[in-house]
């Protein structure tokens, strides 16, 4: 199968957050499964060295109300990978110090970018590379099975094209004034209240939703989610109304990039035979780093978060001081809302030695926290899928979750049942409550210091469970078929 993966940001040439992580992890599973992939991005000079650019392999052309605009298109690859790279390469919309938001404000022009984007890569899949089906992902690449729907209705070759949505975070939708639709290349009357239009904006998630063939999201449990008003964010009955057209998979992790066996980040490598020496050793070494106590007994919490309620740092900061009244110790890396930043901050003031706070990002701390903490914290209010969850399950540190979304897709909360059959992977708690969170902490807190059999039997079970892209990879394979059989 040829497939065009439509994308505004991958790994390693431009990221901001999960996508980038998908983007790139389901390409090279997919490319490694056989099938032959192209993977279209803008090019953004800021993050894309020239070097890394490739060739130029051809230009494409997009016709703006009173005016037409031109791109090149270069042509590179991922690295040990065999997913070509397509990136569309116009410096007026593309070369900024950020890819959406400087000095924390969206460019003023992000609709004509995307816009400009998801149109030039349209223009791609008719002669660069001509697919069998185009994978888009979120708001900005929302418009590109629009455009395929539509040519379809007119009979254009680009019609037999089978198309499929991801939906990576229902938050952002990509909402613009009505203006902007002059902009899209479509006939105006697909600007109406089934389609693209929303309370008289235009929507591109929404557009995204009604056109695909299939429309894909990050977790099964999301999936049924994001059907309701609490998660739906105003598009639930978008979505209810796509019915077994709309399918949750879960993400897979790069085990080329997150793997302890061959980590080099880490102190000491190790598996799930030989785990228990190598995560000592990773622990030991993390105390240090981090100006922690080296109390091998301690239970280490790692976190590694943007600072926000969302990933549940108010539970956390309400029942911090009750935890470390107890041996336990945490390991906090992120940046985010200035409260949380100042909270975590004086409450490594407050507990040397128990508390380490490091505000701001390090890919390496990020893997050495995974690697030597003893259980991970991600509480979080919603999560479309999550990754560190499942990091942390391949590096044997059972994590501790608010059952939503991908987390209660992929943590089974330990009991003795679980425990028993083999199944257990970590800790969860249904309702989003402080106490609830509390109860959860202490049960985790009294496995790791009474019962350490059963944590054993944990941390295997993480360990063992398969988190790669292979298994995901094939069930998108099975919805592309789907989509391209929708076409008779």
């Amino acid at each position: 199968m040829r497939i065009m993966m439509v994308a505004s940001e991958a790994v390693p040439l431009a990221k901001t957050g999960g996508l980038a992580d998908v983007s790139t992890g389901l390409s090279k599973a997919l490319a490694d499964a056989g099938h032959e992939v192209a993977l279209v991005l803008p090019c953004y000079r800021q993050f894309i060295s020239e070097a890394d650019r490739g060739t130029v392999v051809g230009e494409v052309q997009v016709s703006f109300p009173g005016a037409v605009i031109n791109a090149e298109v270069y042509e590179t690859t991922i690295p040990e990978s065999k997913v070509k790279v397509l990136l569309i390469d116009r410096p007026s919309f593309f070369d900024r110090e950020g890819l959406y938001v400087e000095d924390g404000h969206d460019y003023g022009d992000n609709a004509e970018r995307f816009l400009f984007f998801s149109r030039a890569a349209v223009e791609v899949a008719k002669s660069l590379f001509v697919p069998d089906v185009i994978h888009a992902n979120d708001w900005q690449t929302g418009l590109v099975p629009a455009l395929i729907f539509q040519a379809r209705e007119n009979g254009e070759p680009l019609g037999s094209i089978g198309t499929t949505f991801t939906i990576h975070n229902m938050a952002f939708h990509g909402e613009f004034p009505s203006l902007q639709m002059t902009n899209t290349g479509l006939d105006s009357e697909y600007f109406n209240w089934e389609q693209l239009e929303y309370f008289g904006k235009l929507n591109l998630l929404k557009g995204g939703i009604a056109t695909a063939d299939k429309v894909t999201t990050v977790s099964p449990t999301y999936a049924t989610e994001i059907c309701q008003p609490e998660y739906g964010y105003g598009l639930d009955p978008a979505l209810e109304h796509r019915g077994t057209d709309l399918v949750g998979i879960l993400n897979g992790v790069d085990m080329n990039v997150w793997n302890p066996a061959v980590d080099s980040k880490l102190p000491e490598q190790y598996t799930a035979q030989n785990y228990s020496a190598g995560k000592s050793a990773c622990k030991s070494a993390l105390q240090q780093e981090l100006g922690l106590h080296e109390n091998p007994d301690a239970m280490l919490f790692g976190l590694v978060s943007r600072l926000t309620d969302q990933k549940g740092l108010d539970l956390i900061t309400q029942k911090a001081i009750q935890i470390l009244g107890a041996d336990v110790q945490f390991a906090f890396l992120g940046t985010g809302d200035s409260r949380y930043e100042t909270i975590l901050s004086d409450l490594q003031q407050a507990y040397p030695g128990k508390v380490a706070a490091v505000i701001g990002f390090d890919d390496g701390l990020a893997h050495r926290i995974e690697a030597g903490s003893d259980a991970y914290f991600m509480p979080s209010r919603f999560e479309p899928c999550g990754l560190n969850q499942q990091y942390s399950l391949i590096y044997g540190t059972p994590p501790l979750v608010h059952a939503v979304g991908g987390l209660a897709d992929s943590v089974v909360d330990a009991n003795r049942h679980t425990l028993d059959n083999g199944t257990a992977t970590g800790f969860t708690f249904s309702n989003y409550d402080a106490d609830l969170f509390l109860e959860t902490v202490w049960r985790s807190v009294g496995m790791f210091q009474h019962h350490k059999d059963d944590w054993n039997k944990l941390v295997t079970n993480g360990m063992t469970r398969d988190s790669s892209w292979n298994r995901s990879a094939q069930e998108y394979v099975d919805v592309y078929q789907s989509a391209i059989e929708k076409l008779g």
